[in-house]
């Protein structure tokens, strides 16, 4: 049942992406906004209606569509049928490497505690080294997925000395709940659940002392791009002004996330309290993005973890470093800041 209703939300997506409407001036009549629950910029800029003022000059409506993984977003993105999403970056390195037409603008947050390795309680796990012959369960392909293998390979632990599960969020609470699984590296909001009767052993946060960082993105249509890139300036200072808002008004931030993805403040600020907002300056900063002249350190990053991906079959192209300097478009960021408009 939940594979075909995933169908349908995906038949169904496709089909508004071949309706897409222009207005008489060339513009779009709508800009569809691809997201995952996560608490973040894009939650806090679409309940505040930030991306709604924001467009609302150009007579632009802004349709905000869910996904439950990057996964999904993808398949929207390879039919056209939406301008912008959020993901995980290691679904960024699958779209590059199966030539989806899009390229990288943002990212939403660093991940810290918001993703974290849990154990049950009374499996006699005290530390990384007692998950050999254990069952753990996480999103293939995910952030989440690279931070296990990485702590496993950081303990010298080889993957044929555990049981390693795919499966989605939603069905590992419910694993998790029957006794099925013995740990799991997942994300908030479903993480909180997890650590209910559970123990954390290693979060993000820790890996990235140990040089592993795994961040949220978001991703552009590059059709889209190339007919309207002032459009994408606009929706960068729509996710800028949102991480300003959570930086001098927090509480406003925290309140709005929690409402939009209908969990309370206190779930919705230990996942943004959880994480690590970037400024637009951060972003283009040689730790991160750089610019287009002077990539940054991320390029290296992007690299390392299209070989995990290819080492775990997930893809079967390895993107070279200048295909990856060409994915990776900080431009609109440099606009944003620079306060001007860019034809």
């Amino acid at each position: 049942m939940k594979r075909l209703f995933f169908m349908i939300v995906i038949i169904s997506l496709l089909c508004t992406g071949c309706g897409q409407k222009t207005q008489e001036n060339g513009l779009p009549k709508k800009i569809r906004i691809g997201t995952i629950r996560v608490a973040n910029d894009k939650t806090v800029a679409d309940e505040l209606e930030i991306f709604k003022e924001a467009f609302a000059k150009y007579d632009i409506e802004v349709e905000m569509i869910f996904f439950d993984s990057g996964t999904a977003a993808n398949i929207a993105f390879g039919s056209g049928a939406i301008d912008f999403a959020g993901m995980g970056y290691t679904n960024s390195v699958i779209a590059l490497s199966k030539g989806i037409n899009v390229e990288l603008v943002w990212i939403h947050e660093v991940l810290g505690k918001s993703e974290a390795l849990v154990v049950q309680k009374n499996r006699d796990i005290h530390g990384v080294e007692d998950l050999v012959g254990k069952t753990i369960a996480t999103p293939f392909a995910s952030t989440s997925h690279l931070s296990l293998v990485k702590t496993l390979e950081l303990h010298g632990i080889t993957k044929d000395q555990v049981t390693l599960l795919d499966m989605n969020t939603v069905d590992i609470v419910a694993a998790w709940k029957r006794g099925d699984i013995d740990a799991a590296y997942s994300w908030e909001p479903t993480l909180s659940e997890l650590k209910e009767n559970g123990n954390v052993l290693i979060t993000s946060e820790d890996l990235a002392k140990e040089g592993i960082t795994t961040v949220n993105v978001d991703l552009a249509n590059k059709d889209f791009l190339e007919k309207y890139p002032q459009l994408a300036v606009e929706y960068i200072r729509a996710l800028a002004k949102a991480g300003e808002i959570y930086k001098k008004e927090p509480n406003t931030a925290i309140e709005s996330a929690a409402k939009s993805l209908h969990i309370t403040p206190k779930q919705a600020q230990a996942q943004m309290e959880g994480t690590i907002w970037l400024t637009p300056k951060d972003q283009i900063s040689s730790k991160y993005f750089g610019t287009r002249k002077h990539p940054g350190q991320f390029l290296e990053l992007f690299y390392e973890t299209g070989v995990f991906l290819e080492q775990e079959r997930k893809i079967t192209h390895i993107p070279t470093k200048d295909e990856i300097k060409e994915f990776i478009n900080p431009i609109y960021i440099e606009k944003a800041l620079e306060g001007e408009s860019y034809d």
